[in-house]
């Protein structure tokens, strides 16, 4: 299972499913990481934490821990939402 943790800058992803329960779930689906959203990881913080994604056109801050909790599928094609 590919993580949000494990994609590299510059990588584009799909997300595949969320794992998580209750209030931590709702609010990353409420950031707009929902199953099928394409995303790109723009920028890794120097100590790993956090980490700047693109996703639907904006840019989000996700922490690691809430990385670990999103399974994605690597993307080959670019991604829209890259500038």
């Amino acid at each position: 299972m590919k993580t949000l943790k494990d994609v590299r800058v510059g990588e584009s992803a799909t997300v595949v499913k969320l794992h998580g329960e209750g209030a931590t779930k709702r609010r990353i689906m409420d950031m707009g990481l929902t199953k099928g959203t394409e995303l790109l990881v723009r920028k890794v913080a120097p100590l790993g934490d956090p980490m700047e994604l693109n996703v639907r056109g904006y840019e989000l801050s996700v922490r690691k821990a809430d990385a670990e909790m999103i399974e994605v599928q690597s993307s080959s094609i670019p991604c829209r939402n890259a500038r």
